[in-house]
Formats: C-alpha cells, structure tokens, sequence
C-alpha cells in the first residue's frame, strides 16, 4: 500500500517576518480596543484614594470596594431609565425586524412591477436624509408623537442598511421551495412564515441585534423628543446626564462618607454608571454570535 506524505512547505524569512508584524499588529489593536473598557471597569471598583494616588492610568482595582456601583445601583432614575431601555430595546427591535423582513421580502422578487425605482429611492435615503428641522416637525406637529414612547419606536424603525442587507439574503435561498410551496396551494404570506423565515435565522438574529444595540445607545431622539417627560427617559440619557453634565450629586450624597475629593468619587461614580449601562447589551452577544458571521457574510454576498 502506498503511502504518500504531505510535504510541509517551507516558510521563507519573509513569511515569518510578516507573520510576527500581523501579531504584533493584532495584539496591539487588542490592546487598544480592550484597554479603555478595562480602564472603565477598573476606575470603578477602586476607593477614591487610589484613584487620587494614580494620577490616572491604573492597570488593576486599587482599594478595592463596590461603593460606586452600590450608590448607583440604589438610585432610582438609574432603575427607571433601565425599565424604559428594556422596553425600548424590546418592542423597538420587534417593530423594526418585522417592518424589515415585509420590505426586504418583496424587493427580493426580481417580478416585483417598480422594484427598480423603489429600490433607488430607498438607497437614497442612505446618503440623504430629511434634515434635522423637517424631522422634529414631522415628530411633533404632523405625527404629534412628541413626549411619548412613539417618538423612540417610530424614527429610524427602518433601517436601509440591514433591509439590503435581508434582501440579499433572501434572494440567496433556492427559488425551487417556494416554486414547490406554490405547487401544493401555500400563499404568499405562508411561504413567507413556514419556509423564508425559518432559514432566515442566522440573518434575523444579526439584525435584531443591530437593531437592539442602536437602540440600546440611542439617547438623540430621547434628548430631542423626551427632555420634558423625565419619566420616559431611556439609560442612555441618564448616563449622559451623569458623564457630560456631570450630574451625580444625588448619588455622591451616598457616599459622603468616603474618603477622597469629590472629583475622584464623581469619577468613579461615572465609571460605574457606564458599567452598568453597557454590560446587559453586551449579556445579549452570546445569545447570537453564533449566527453573526454566517448572517453577516451570507446577507453581503449577491447573486
């Protein structure tokens, strides 16, 4: 019996110096990418002295205490914008996949009559939008949704980027099943629901958390559209409140008792806040990564 060895290839002085240029290349954009999150957490689980000693650059928690995150944490507006995010993020993410899929769905028929042209006006918008002015008047005065929970559902629930993005991927599954559900008497919207959708998921669960996470940090539209009603605040305008106004003195009352200045404690306080804001958009990740390189590469790739 033969056998046959699989010759190795010889790497050349060029490979290998090419090889430890990319790993360094990667490890350091790991590095920067990584670094600030790290920063973030560990600023916030440090005691106000060290922070104060540091100088400002800290590789590990010094002093290590939870005080920053149990004053946020007992603070209500940070409850309440957590509530009204959850919401957002679930009926946004809902309306907005749903009102996709029955926009991508017909524009991937190649008979549709006008799909050309409606195809060209929906690009467009990629590149021009209505204008900051005609929007807010369109919000306010013709759809009147202004100060309620439409106005962060209702703008942006349609996102050209990902309907291109399903449409690919719906033109990207055999024609032949739906030719066969058509044989056997099944209707459109039925093909659509038992066929189209179910081997859509890898695409579907992209999106949604495209959607979600836009949502999720959205804090515009609610600046724009709920600076008056406080109580319909998403966490992300609580969190600018606190990072850019510098609005903690609720919260750094609760921890009057610790040592250090108040801008070390404030520090902390923004840090923690901003841990807390990120962490459940990120729990979400795993849910669906396994989806995520086959739904993008599969969406982005034409016939």
């Amino acid at each position: 019996m033969l056998t046959f060895k699989k010759r190795k290839k010889k790497r050349t002085t060029e490979d290998k110096i090419l090889d430890s240029v990319i790993v360094i290349l990667l490890i350091l954009l790991c590095v920067v990418t990584i670094y600030p999150f790290w920063y973030v957490i560990v600023i916030s689980l440090s005691s106000a002295e060290a922070i104060a000693k540091s100088g400002g650059f800290m590789l590990w928690p010094q002093g290590f205490n939870l005080d920053a995150y149990k004053a946020v944490l007992s603070t209500p507006d940070v409850w309440i914008g957590f509530r009204n995010s959850l919401f957002y993020v679930t009926a946004g993410t809902t309306i907005s996949v749903t009102m996709t899929i029955l926009l991508a769905y017909p524009l991937s028929k190649h008979d549709l009559w006008g799909r050309k042209w409606i195809m060209i006006l929906i690009t467009i918008t990629m590149f021009f939008g209505g204008g900051l002015i005609p929007s807010y008047i369109l919000i306010s005065k013709v759809l009147d949704i202004d100060g309620t929970v439409w106005s962060m559902l209702v703008p942006g629930a349609i996102s050209t980027y990902n309907m291109l993005l399903m449409r690919t991927y719906f033109q990207g599954i055999p024609k032949e099943l739906e030719e066969s559900a058509k044989i056997d008497g099944a209707s459109t919207m039925r093909i659509l629901i038992k066929i189209i959708l179910p081997l859509s998921i890898p695409s579907i669960a992209v999106i949604a958390l495209f959607y979600a996470v836009d949502i999720w940090n959205a804090w515009f539209n609610a600046n724009l559209y709920l600076s008056q009603n406080r109580e319909l605040w998403p966490m992300a305008l609580y969190m600018r409140e606190v990072l850019i106004q510098g609005n903690v003195n609720t919260v750094q009352a609760q921890m009057a008792g610790a040592a250090g200045g108040a801008v070390q404690i404030a520090k902390s306080l923004k840090m923690a806040t901003t841990v807390v804001s990120t962490v459940p958009i990120l729990i979400v990740y795993p849910f669906v990564q396994k989806y995520f390189t086959k739904g993008v590469m599969l969406g982005a790739v034409k016939e």
